[in-house]
């Protein structure tokens, strides 16, 4: 693609068909047409269904991992069949197949999870929620987290989208389910639930939308690069070379966030965890090296305790 995209050949943007995966794609559209004037006309949306859509009774470390939410987009890609794929880096895979690149991210939006309760229980933090009550997730961080701030609490399973969740609590399968404020907020649900500001560091990459095109399109890349959000792009991939230093997979319970300070500088605070949160290790450093992130893993994992070292393969 030598000049920008027309109806006659459009732009082919691949997303999962999710409520908000689509939402996603239509804000990489928005910026697309923000920064070049391309026509609407000139950007085609591709949806598709991945697996990791339609298995929802299991969690993804039992059936392949993050690969679940990728494979399909990946093969489109890779065939040709569309231009770019829109992604929750969250849901990406640390290494990523070399024939693919990270064109470009959005601003990232709240990275921050917000806890949802059913009708019934009043609570707006984790520390509120009644004795021995049942949190839905299927994150292994999110749990870890959870047990360690109220060890009392069950965690259950609760797969799917926002709305099939959502509708999952209001059925009673769980008590009450913690959210990325950033997907609801894309979806419209600003007043769902309430922030949870202490004691829950993020996930990786939660918050941030990335863009991937093929490594050889050059055309492509040249396009995103004028929607590209420098500053998550940096911040996000301290956190990704974290994971990468890690070695951890979805199984792994770990919670990484780079942050800009007033000073300029970038700094990354990380936990990582054993299965049921009663151990941990914890620590910050500043982006100020290309070694820096990997230094911070090695450094966690040598002072976190064997029930912490033993989910982590590096």
């Amino acid at each position: 693609m030598n000049h920008l995209p027309t109806p006659e050949n459009p732009l082919r943007i691949g997303t999962r068909a999710s409520p908000l995966a689509m939402a996603q794609a239509h804000m990489a559209a928005a910026a697309l047409i923000a920064s070049h004037g391309i026509d609407l006309a000139a950007l085609e949306i591709v949806p598709m269904t991945a697996t990791g859509d339609r298995i929802q009774d299991r969690a993804l470390a039992e059936v392949g991992g993050k690969s679940l939410w990728t494979r399909e987009l990946d093969a489109a890609l890779d065939a040709g069949a569309i231009d770019i794929a829109v992604h929750s880096l969250k849901d990406v895979e640390t290494i990523r197949d070399l024939r693919f690149v990270l064109g470009a991210m959005l601003e990232r939006a709240d990275p921050r999870d917000r806890l949802v309760v059913r009708e019934g229980i009043d609570a707006a933090k984790i520390a509120d929620l009644p004795p021995g009550a049942r949190l839905g997730t299927s994150s292994p961080r999110r749990a870890a987290q959870v047990k360690r701030i109220r060890a009392d609490l069950e965690t259950v399973l609760l797969r799917g989208n926002v709305a099939t969740r959502l509708a999952k609590l209001a059925a009673g399968e769980a008590d009450a389910t913690l959210l990325a404020a950033a997907g609801l907020d894309r979806l419209g649900m600003h007043d769902v639930g309430s922030v949870q500001a202490a004691g829950l560091l993020p996930a990786a990459s939660q918050g941030a939308i990335g863009i991937e095109c093929r490594s050889d399109d050059r055309a492509t890349l040249a396009l995103l690069a004028a929607v590209d959000h420098v500053p998550t792009h940096l911040a996000v991939a301290a956190e990704r070379a974290f994971l990468a230093a890690l070695g951890g997979d979805c199984r792994s319970p770990v919670a990484a966030h780079a942050h800009w300070q007033d000073d300029g500088a970038l700094r990354l605070d990380a936990e990582i965890f054993s299965d049921d949160g009663a151990d941990h290790a914890a620590g910050h450093v500043l982006i100020d090296h290309p070694d820096a992130a990997s230094t911070l893993a090695h450094d966690l994992l040598s002072e976190a305790p064997d029930t912490v070292r033993r989910l982590f393969a590096a």
